[in-house]
């Protein structure tokens, strides 16, 4: 039986592969559950496109600040010496390039690195965006974090996108419930799989060539 990663899983081995003295942007949902992950001795500093430079994750039993919330409306704390900025400041970080990485959820990434993660492309059903364009191309490097199926059991790793892109050819490194793979020239490379998995099962749940130079990892 295969064991999958489970979301705080996921979000830990996004944590892991982020270095000390990085500046990082987390997208709502599962992306936002890395910071759970890090402490100050990390010394990882995460944004918020709301303005906020220096973002935690609340104490178990932190009471919240009302007024302190993410751009999902979520609670949060501030680490020493955080700051907060209007959001065209905030906005200019994104698009200045300032952000070492984002982590962003996805519907589908293609083997080009193509993210579509705003739309399902349903008509009637008002989508939006919301900054993940701006990150997604001012970002040094983009990270994604999602499960490998969708509901109905379809590939979220595709030879090519069905769905509106975010951006093209944009996304390095994708977390799923399954697997890590990084996006490169030569399509999908798995780095790492979920014991108990086989390649032939792995590629049977990916729409795309894989390659594997999977890498020791340790906790």
């Amino acid at each position: 039986m295969i064991e999958k990663r489970s979301r705080s899983e996921m979000a830990r081995a996004v944590a892991r592969d982020i270095p000390s003295g990085s500046y990082v942007n987390l997208g709502i949902g599962l992306p936002v559950l890395a910071l759970e992950h890090w402490t100050p001795a990390d010394e990882v500093v995460v944004h918020s496109e709301n303005g906020i430079l220096g973002m935690r994750a609340l104490a178990h039993d932190e009471e919240p600040d009302p007024d302190l919330t993410n751009a999902a409306k979520a609670p949060v704390g501030m680490l020493p010496g955080g700051s907060f900025f209007h959001h065209a400041d905030s906005f200019a970080m994104m698009r200045g390039g300032h952000l070492d990485y984002c982590v962003l959820g996805a519907y589908q990434v293609s083997a080009s690195g193509d993210l579509a993660n705003w739309s399902l492309g349903d008509t009637g059903r008002a989508d939006a965006v919301g900054g993940a364009m701006d990150l997604a191309v001012g970002a040094k490097r983009v990270h994604v974090v999602m499960e490998h199926l969708t509901k109905g059991e379809q590939p979220r790793l595709v030879a090519q996108c069905s769905l509106p892109l975010t951006g093209a050819g944009v996304v390095d490194r994708v977390y799923t419930d399954l697997a890590t793979v990084d996006v490169t020239n030569n399509g999908f490379v798995v780095r790492e799989m979920v014991p108990g998995l086989t390649r032939a099962q792995l590629q049977d749940r990916t729409g795309a060539p894989l390659s594997f130079e999977l890498e020791e990892r340790h906790a």
